[in-house]
């Protein structure tokens, strides 16, 4: 191997072996769980697409089975919010609020976008009572990621 080629290899590696060291050197201690498994396990359910909300609703009851302490919170926007409105239906007409019911009973909490209500001319109260309302659906997703440490999932 000629000398600039063996040179430069030295340089990439000595330079992925630095970049290496700094990235995992600069990590936040808290971001490891512990290992007592004492961290409270959050997860938010991102739905842009209300034909989702059955499979939702599956997903979610089957993670509080697996583990019951988990705080999730479902937050909706554009198309997701339909199954959150008054009175909503699936195709077959079943009711979408026992859903939500059952799943707030088990400390679920569901979010709605007041970006996607205002462009349909919406107001707050057009969502069920049990569904509260925020100013931006993919906000409120982002910051309970980057702030309060949720885990993010998409049915």
């Amino acid at each position: 191997m000629p000398v600039f080629h063996r040179s430069f290899a030295r340089l990439l590696t000595a330079g992925a072996l630095t970049l290496g060291a700094l990235l995992t050197t600069s990590l936040p201690v808290s971001a490891a769980p512990s290992p007592g498994g004492d961290d409270e396990e959050k997860v938010v359910y991102h739905i842009n697409d209300s034909t989702n909300a059955r499979p939702l609703f599956n997903n979610v009851r089957n993670h509080l089975s697996a583990s019951p302490k988990t705080k999730i919170v479902v937050v909706g926007h554009g198309k997701g919010l339909d199954f959150m409105l008054k009175n909503a239906n699936d195709a077959s007409g079943n009711p979408y609020i026992i859903g939500i019911e059952l799943l707030t009973d088990k400390g679920v909490e569901f979010r709605a976008c007041r970006n996607t209500l205002a462009s349909r001319n919406l107001k707050d109260d057009a969502v069920e009572d049990l569904v509260k309302v925020v100013p931006s659906g993919v906000a409120e997703i982002g910051r309970l990621q980057a702030k309060e440490g949720y885990v993010y999932l998409k049915p």
